[in-house]
């Protein structure tokens, strides 16, 4: 399997969209995922480039997933 270098989360009220991509471009990732799920799916992955939509939760966000991978 290849591994992922590139996710992009959509962020909706109660779910969140996130595809994960390949350095190829090959999508390797296609899920929905709630809230609650986020930072435990995050700590699974292996490092690589997060892009979330700039808004006042994308930052709340972004902030969560820092201090949710950093442990």
């Amino acid at each position: 399997m290849k591994e992922v270098t590139t996710v992009g989360i959509d962020i909706v009220k109660s779910v969140f969209q996130v595809h994960g991509i390949s350095k190829e471009g090959e999508i390797i990732i296609r899920r929905k995922l709630r809230h609650s799920e986020v930072v435990a799916f995050f700590q699974r992955l292996p490092a690589c480039l997060i892009g979330i939509e700039a808004c006042a939760s994308g930052h709340y966000w972004a902030r969560t997933l820092l201090e949710g991978l950093m442990l």
